[in-house]
């Protein structure tokens, strides 16, 4: 049976800090309600509800304006949830999929014209792990032809395994959550060197959340600070942030929105910075 994940923290603090206009949420999750979009009963995992009136109350609170929905693995390869959630917000969000070996070139055009941008892999064990390579490297040239990025959501030792097969996609890649290196592993663990020489390809991004998933300490996540800063120095161009709402699969805990929006200005003081995180790198990649 799919374990059930812990729903996000009720109570989002309201944030001190104020994100500029348009500001983006680039990765964040909606899951059902599943009366309505069911679970795909294979999934490893089924959440409770996260549907897309939370989420939009959700930003609201923080002060975000635009949205990124990352289909979750609990919905399978059916993209409902996410394209009624992008046809819903009229025209701030888009969203990026997961797909298997029955979709067609149509049933990728219909995503497309649905507001999907990218799809994304699994490489994390718990999860499942990692996708059938043949199965990668077709889906990798459907999404070069129409122009999306590839989604890689890893574990850290997944960096050095397959440097030089990430090396060589033909297509922009953006990683999750900071390529989920631990905080106790240092700046100069191997699989943070490596992604920190990812970034001097013009084709990579990373996405500076889940530090809740980054920490070796737990709340405030401080010990992940020092990661997202080092990602943001080498290519803040192609930096983006996300709150992973509603933090599925999170660990021992849960991080309150509100705290982690407040993260933003101690990982990137500078405001030139803060608006190339937030509104220009998403405007730039999702087409907003």
């Amino acid at each position: 049976m799919p374990k059930l994940t812990a729903p996000p923290d009720p109570l989002p603090r309201k944030p001190r800090y104020a994100p500029p206009p348009l500001a983006c949420d680039a990765h964040c999750h909606i899951f059902g309600p599943s009366a309505k979009f069911p679970f795909d009963p294979e999934a490893s995992y089924h959440a409770p509800d996260a549907p897309f009136e939370a989420l939009c109350a959700l930003h609201e609170r923080l002060g975000l304006a635009r949205a990124v929905i990352v289909h979750a693995s609990c919905h399978g390869a059916d993209m409902r949830v996410t394209l009624d959630a992008i046809a819903r917000s009229g025209g701030r969000f888009r969203g990026t999929a997961i797909v298997d070996e029955t979709y067609t070139e149509r049933d990728f055009e219909r995503l497309h014209e649905g507001g999907i941008r990218g799809v994304r892999f699994n490489f994390v064990r718990h999860l499942g792990g990692r996708p059938e390579m043949g199965f990668f490297r077709r889906t990798v040239e459907r999404a070069k032809a129409l122009g999306w990025h590839l989604i890689l959501h890893l574990d850290a030792v997944d960096l050095v395994e397959f440097e030089e097969m990430f090396r060589s996609l033909p297509l922009p890649i953006v990683i999750d959550h900071m390529g989920r290196v631990k905080a106790a592993g240092g700046l100069d663990q191997k699989p943070f060197r490596i992604l920190l020489d990812f970034m001097k390809n013009e084709n990579t991004w990373v996405k500076v959340c889940g530090p809740e998933r980054v920490s070796s300490l737990g709340p405030p996540f401080d010990d992940a600070l020092p990661f997202a800063r080092a990602l943001i120095a080498a290519a803040p161009d192609r930096i983006l942030w996300g709150t992973d709402w509603p933090h599925p699969n999170v660990g021992a805990h849960m991080p309150n929105d509100g705290d982690l929006v407040d993260l933003i200005p101690l990982i990137a003081p500078d405001v030139a910075t803060q608006r190339k995180i937030l509104v220009d790198n998403p405007a730039r990649l999702y087409g907003f």
